[in-house]
């Protein structure tokens, strides 16, 4: 094989690689740090659909809290530990005039927290306020100090984290698989038909340059 034919085996075999290498790779996609805001029903938690602030739960409710790096609600990660209001508001009485809240506080992993920083371990909480309070208000309650941005936006709860408020966290590997050739709901999972028509098109290039030193060869 003489090298001008070796060179462009070599170049073909690469851009082969290349391509190929980019259609199984992983999506990714930007994240955010920052605390969502749950609500318990039937047994499971559920994204709330307002803020703490907006939200007036009724006595009995369970709530949550969970610091995490999410892409958006539907990527979003639950508390963790027991959400049961029977357990976790056993000794905080009724009493008239007041409601009781039960929230469930999970400030996350290491791997979420911000740099230099420590999650506090998760706790659950019994908080009694006026029948008339919000979730913030709930919060507030029990788990001071809170920190709040410009926007209203949930930043700190019982001081953690010190600094930061919703930033985006770069590099975070996207849940959804990058779109395939049958992406309309065949459930193929082989590369896209833009990277085959690539491959395709490295494929003839390289064949033609093989076929060009052969020529010049003979």
């Amino acid at each position: 094989m003489t090298r001008r034919y070796r060179g462009a085996v070599l170049a073909l075999a690469g851009a082969l690689a290349v391509l190929l290498g980019t259609a199984v790779a992983p999506a990714q996609a930007a994240g955010y740090r920052y605390w969502s805001f749950w609500e318990r029903d039937g047994g499971a938690w559920t994204y709330a659909s307002t803020g703490p602030s907006q939200t007036r739960p009724d006595d009995g409710a369970v709530q949550g809290f969970r610091f995490a790096v999410s892409a958006d609600s539907k990527d979003a990660t639950q508390p963790r530990g027991a959400a049961d209001f029977a357990a976790i508001c056993a000794d905080t009485p009724a009493k008239d005039g007041t409601k009781r809240v039960a929230l469930v506080i999970d400030s996350g992993t290491a791997q979420d927290a911000p740099s230099g920083e420590t999650p506090p371990k998760p706790r659950t909480v019994c908080a009694q306020v006026g029948a008339d309070a919000t979730s913030a208000d709930a919060l507030a309650a029990v788990a001071k100090p809170l920190r709040y941005d410009s926007n209203a936006l949930l930043c700190a709860i019982s001081g953690y984290p010190r600094t930061g408020c919703g930033e985006q966290v770069a590099g975070k590997a996207s849940k959804t698989a990058a779109p395939s050739a049958k992406s309309s709901g065949s459930g193929s999972s082989g590369p896209s038909v833009g990277v085959i028509a690539g491959v395709a098109a490295v494929a003839a290039l390289g064949v033609g340059a093989i076929w060009q030193a052969r020529r010049r060869r003979g």
